[in-house]
């Protein structure tokens, strides 16, 4: 392997817009772009634009008629008003994802993007490689689901599949369940998915992410829930990434990691209930990157995913993954660029940050130091997800 990291980028993946006042704000893109240049990681990287998903890789997970559907959307959203309920069957035109111009053309290069990431990270062109405008994990084989349209997370493992690759992990940090890339390889024994994410008796999408769904019957404990209580800090976070995550992927031995980075598990998102730090984020990508050289040959896709906190989270959040990736992890003392920071504020009205961190160290207990508290809902939630994966795999709960 090369060891050179690629950070996935084309401007044009901002113009995934779903319009003034929608949470998926695309200056969330734009400003962590602006930031990675900003703090000096272009050096440490090389810069790829990749071409959009096209249609045989589109259909590695999503049905024809639907690809269909988006493109007639985004060729005339007018007509998605009069056509209501035909595009509402494709989860097309609600309030979480309605249709924009060119629809399908962005959300086949956001795709494009992870794709490609997904294979030079398994051809040994890169050793890692991010795509930060991807993470798209909600998006169902034949309809769009909670601001995603297409899912490149489950594109990138489907086309790891189809260039060779016998085990993927999909490792998913995202505050919501990461239902779609599960459902993509429910019944695959070739990839395990492992999501952490707030409960779904609180939070989107509600139907999935119970630690009892552990995978179809022909690979079973290929799925893993983690679902967490409302309100968990960096303390109980870390401590359940770390009692479920290490143990499972040395017991899949995966020749690559795909993971997700959805910044939505902050304090001060506005669409959840949990309440981790930057600082913790962080912790958590120099986690996957860890356990990726470990278990997985170094071979490593970190994407996005959700993130509504857009000028003081998001772009510190995913700035802190790319150097991660690019082997130049950042001090979390270090200084935002001036300039950076003015640029906020001309785009946002909101003030920016003026480090790269939350101000907190972050610190946990495992498992097997301090054993398990039956009292504490977050242990409750833990032991409930080891006691149902855990012996599918030959490990004690």
């Amino acid at each position: 392997m090369s060891g050179r990291a690629l950070l996935m980028w084309d401007e044009r993946v901002t113009g995934y817009d779903f319009g003034p006042g929608h949470p998926m704000d695309p200056v969330r893109l734009t400003l962590t772009r602006d930031l990675v240049r900003a703090v000096g990681l272009d050096r440490a990287l090389t810069v790829v634009a990749a071409p959009p998903a096209g249609e045989s890789t589109l259909a590695l997970v999503h049905d024809g008629d639907y690809v269909a559907a988006v493109r007639r959307a985004g060729q005339d959203p007018d007509a998605v008003r009069t056509s209501y309920a035909a595009f509402a069957a494709y989860g097309l035109g609600t309030a979480d994802n309605p249709v924009f111009p060119r629809m399908h053309e962005v959300s086949a290069l956001i795709a494009g993007q992870s794709v490609a990431a997904a294979e030079a990270v398994w051809r040994g062109e890169a050793e890692h490689a991010v795509n930060f405008s991807g993470g798209l994990h909600h998006a169902m084989p034949g309809a769009a689901s909670g601001f995603c349209v297409y899912n490149d997370a489950a594109l990138a493992v489907a086309r790891l599949l189809e260039l060779g690759a016998e085990r993927v992990a999909y490792v998913d940090v995202d505050v919501h369940h990461g239902d779609g890339v599960q459902a993509a390889f429910w019944d695959d024994p070739r990839v395990m998915t492992v999501s952490l994410h707030e409960h779904p008796r609180t939070l989107f999408p509600h139907t999935s992410g119970w630690a009892e769904e552990t995978g179809g019957p022909d690979a079973e404990g290929g799925a893993v829930n983690v679902a967490l209580p409302a309100g968990t800090g960096d303390a109980g976070w870390l401590r359940a990434f770390h009692a479920v995550v290490p143990e499972l992927l040395a017991a899949f031995r995966p020749q690559v990691l795909v993971s997700q980075h959805g910044a939505d598990t902050h304090v001060e998102d506005p669409l959840a209930h949990l309440a981790v730090t930057v600082d913790a984020q962080r912790a958590v990508a120099e986690a996957c990157h860890a356990l990726a050289h470990e278990y997985a040959g170094g071979r490593w896709v970190a994407l996005g995913g959700g993130g509504y906190a857009v000028a003081d989270v998001v772009p510190r959040t995913w700035t802190h993954l790319v150097a991660i990736a690019a082997g130049e992890p950042l001090a979390p003392g270090t200084q935002v660029p001036e300039e950076w920071r003015h640029q906020v504020y001309a785009r946002t009205r909101q003030p920016a940050p003026l480090r790269m961190t939350d101000g907190r160290e972050p610190r946990w207990t495992g498992f097997e130091e301090a054993g398990y508290d039956p009292a504490d809902r977050l242990d409750q939630a833990v032991l409930a997800t080891r006691r149902a994966v855990f012996p599918l795999h030959g490990l004690l709960p």
